[in-house]
């Protein structure tokens, strides 16, 4: 039984439609709300945000939180989850990353430059 070419053409225009069908109902479903809940307020107005993730092992990383103007560092396991230091409070001048912000901090600050002998 030899499949020419109308049959395979035929077979991947149905499975093109199939793949189609799903990916449609999947938008649909989470247009109406059967999907992941979507915050309500615009990305400013958020009050909880991931500010940085550093993997420890193959199997834990360390991650900081912040919510509205504090931050939480939870070290994160396959298992389970601990929360190491809270009220940690957050800079609200420095960008993370921000090389010039951290370039004039340091530049500005009381401390003197020292010296190797």
């Amino acid at each position: 039984m030899d499949l020419g070419y109308g049959e395979y053409f035929q077979f991947l225009f149905a499975l093109i439609f199939v793949l189609a069908l799903i990916a449609v109902l999947a938008a649909l479903a989470r247009r109406f709300g059967l999907g992941y809940r979507r915050p309500s307020r615009g990305k400013h107005d958020r009050r909880l945000s991931l500010v940085e993730v550093i993997p420890v092992d193959a199997k834990r990383r360390l991650a900081l939180f912040r919510r509205d103007s504090v931050e939480y560092l939870v070290l994160m396991g396959a298992t389970s989850d601990l929360l190491l230091e809270s009220a940690i409070p957050a800079p609200d001048d420095v960008v993370p990353g921000d090389f010039k912000s951290a370039l004039s901090n340091a530049v500005t600050s009381d401390k003197p430059a020292e010296t190797p002998s």
